[in-house]
């Protein structure tokens, strides 16, 4: 810290290095704590601050990146073995044994890490770009972004193609808009929708889910959608495996579990609105409960509770406060019409099965108008009180 407060004058305006100043602030602030604190009678003070959110968020994304590396490695390990057995292959590189926690999590991390190092590092330089221009500070969000990105993405995501969609999220998503906390669409996700529209054969596809050469799958989700829901025992797939995240699928999305321990944090912590999460649960809840009494044979809400990236994106996503609606009445709206889009779109569109991010997104774009709506009917009520 001491080299960092002598560098500091080089940084400030007039040094050598002030259009660094961005990056400088950035590394000091991400060690550190800052030496500059708001002080007078005049401010709100309080305990919690971008940086602790930021820490807290990534704290409830843990277990989430623990599974996304450990499912990862097993489902490679797992598959590896499933060919040997069967005469595919003859042997066994090293770390294929699926039955070893450890080996898992190695080749797990051997997909995971260099995903998130390119999401990470392209972030990094579009945030140091837009900050230096702005002469702005980098704000520490953008380690949630990468984060996120890469627990969308399949582990055979090309690396090229996570650096461009990671470009286009925080791009478009979020700086043009004037960085972190100005944007109404949350970046992870426009970078996934990005790589979706732009190269759906590395996001989707039965080829893409287990990172094995000659291997293809469809996730349990497409194959419960469009061959009903006992299909998927003759794959070895029950209600447990898929709420503990043992399934194909993209890397953070698949543990149910994982998802859930993320949102008690979350909620404890009072991050996340947890009139969001309960909307959308009442709203995928209720839906598929009516669809199921019609047709015994649809989907019931357990299973659209575990399959796919619902629970992730209900979670992590749905409740990004930059992206989200801000008004009490507006966050209940805001969640009940992704919960009932959720399952129409699962429903009615099997062929797209993974909608929940194109749904949240939608969400995202509605957000400002519920709110506007909510505060329009206070507005009209109160008047109509004076009258």
């Amino acid at each position: 810290m001491k080299l960092l407060d002598e560098l500091k004058p080089h940084f400030e305006k007039g040094g050598k290095w002030e259009k660094y100043a961005a990056v400088h602030e950035a590394i000091d602030t991400t060690l550190y704590s800052p030496t500059d604190v708001t002080t007078g009678s005049t401010h709100v003070r309080d305990s919690i601050n971008h940086k602790r959110v930021m820490s807290i968020i990534l704290l409830a994304l843990l277990p989430c990146i623990m599974m996304a590396m450990w499912n990862t490695g097993y489902q490679e390990n797992l598959t590896l073995n499933q060919m040997l057995a069967a005469g595919q292959i003859n042997s066994l590189p090293g770390l294929s044994n699926s039955n070893s926690i450890m080996a898992n999590l190695l080749t797990g991390a051997g997909m995971f890490l260099p995903v998130l190092l390119t999401a990470l590092i392209v972030q990094g330089i579009w945030v140091t770009v837009f900050a230096s221009m702005r002469k702005k500070n980098i704000d520490a969000g953008f380690l949630i972004t990468a984060v996120l990105i890469t627990l969308l993405m399949p582990p055979t995501a090309p690396l090229w193609q996570v650096a461009i969609a990671t470009s286009f999220g925080v791009v478009i998503g979020r700086e043009i808009f004037g960085g972190i906390g100005m944007n109404f669409l949350n970046p992870a996700l426009v970078a996934w929708v990005f790589m979706s529209l732009a190269y759906p054969g590395s996001i989707s596809g039965d080829a893409v889910w287990t990172a094995v050469d000659g291997y293809t799958g469809a996730t349990p989700l497409a194959v419960a959608l469009s061959d009903g829901v006992p299909s998927l025992a003759a794959q070895g797939i029950s209600w447990q495996s898929a709420f503990l995240g043992t399934i194909p699928g993209t890397m953070g999305e698949t543990s149910a579990l994982a998802c859930l321990l993320g949102a008690a944090v979350l909620l404890i912590s009072g991050i996340a609105s947890w009139r969001i999460i309960a909307s959308i649960l009442i709203g995928v809840i209720g839906l598929s409960s009516m669809l199921c009494m019609f047709n015994p044979a649809a989907m019931n809400p357990a299973w659209h509770l575990v399959l796919g990236g619902l629970a992730f994106g209900m979670v992590f996503l749905a409740t990004d406060h930059s992206s989200a609606a801000m008004t009490v009445k507006g966050q209940w709206i805001y969640g009940l019409l992704i919960g009932l889009l959720v399952v129409t779109v699962r429903v009615f569109n099997p062929m797209m099965p993974e909608s929940v991010g194109i749904i949240i997104l939608f969400g995202n774009v509605a957000a400002p108008l519920i709110d506007r709506l909510v505060v329009n009917a206070h507005i009209k009520k109160r008047k109509l009180r004076h009258v």
